[in-house]
């Protein structure tokens, strides 16, 4: 039986991983008016603001972060937010949806390498990595299949960038996991709004600098629907998936936290086939199924 705090923070890492699955297809649902940072800097304002909100109201009754914790809410946000999301924007429009998220599938074994417990024999982790490494190598040969040599070089530019955002979130797990148990004094949730602040603020800086200006994007014709997923992704894919991700990262193993990043693989595809209307071809099927299993094996191996 799975102990329940071991169960808790399991399912929470689940849950997080289908609303982090959102934001793969969410720059497929929009037309050419928006660039890579007006969907990085909606989603992130939106996050920004209903933490701002969270955060005033709660201050009543907790403490200000000090400046240390001030500078790594600024530095986790960079890596695990702002960062990330442009690069996986930039990555999804050079190379589609498919190969940035299973580049991004990736994570769980980095993670695992790099966040094994001390006590966890290497022994206990090889079958949860080996099912997952299974399940990349089919699924990153159907997706190659797909691509065909017609996206290049634009093609390879896109893997680059997935690359570059898988670096950048694989540090945020690990070293945001590592604050979180240094300083169990701090709530999930308070942080998660402090977090939210900092990405918010770093984001209207990206928009200010580098992004289309308000006039234009308020005359597209899909203003409705940036705003829509700007919300949705922001309140839900940030907000919400930042809370449940650090209830996982207090309560787990670096390491199993790793392995439930594969939720997010196995959502964003499921959402990515919706969107396009068809069915996963088999071995993206049997990729999914490994992905699965790797999960329980790892589940297993930190009981």
């Amino acid at each position: 039986m799975i102990a329940e705090r071991t169960l808790a923070g399991v399912l929470a890492g689940l849950a997080a991983g289908a609303l982090w699955g959102l934001v793969f297809v969410a720059p497929r649902m929009l037309g050419g008016g928006y660039s890579s940072v007006d969907l990085t800097a909606g989603r992130f304002v939106a996050y920004g603001a209903v933490a701002a909100v969270l955060l005033a109201w709660s201050t009543r009754k907790r403490p200000l972060p000090t400046g240390g914790q001030a500078l790594a809410a600024i530095g986790l946000s960079i890596l695990g937010f702002t960062g990330y999301y442009l690069l996986l924007v930039l990555a999804i429009r050079d190379a589609g949806t498919e190969v940035p998220t299973l580049v991004i599938g990736t994570i769980p074994v980095w993670v695992m390498l790099l966040g094994k417990p001390g006590h966890l024999r290497w022994s206990a982790l090889l079958p949860g990595l080996g099912l997952t490494a299974a399940g990349l190598a089919l699924m990153m040969g159907a997706a190659r299949d797909l691509a065909g040599p017609a996206q290049a070089p634009h093609f390879w530019r896109g893997v680059l960038f997935a690359l570059v955002s898988l670096a950048a979130w694989t540090a945020f797990a690990i070293l945001n996991g590592r604050w979180l148990k240094r300083h169990p004094q701090v709530q999930v949730t308070e942080w998660a709004n402090w977090l939210g602040v900092a990405t918010g603020l770093g984001a209207l800086l990206l928009w200010a600098v580098a992004g289309s200006p308000l006039q234009q994007l308020a005359s597209q014709p899909q203003r409705g629907m940036f705003l829509a997923l700007a919300l949705a992704t922001g309140f839900g894919s940030a907000w919400l998936a930042t809370i449940l991700w650090n209830v996982a990262s207090r309560r787990l193993s670096a390491s199993l936290c790793g392995q439930l990043i594969v939720s997010e693989t196995l959502f964003a595809l499921f959402y990515s086939f919706a969107w396009d209307g068809q069915w996963p071809s088999p071995s993206q099927l049997a990729a999914c199924v490994l992905f699965t299993l790797g999960i329980l094996a790892s589940i297993k191996a930190h009981q």
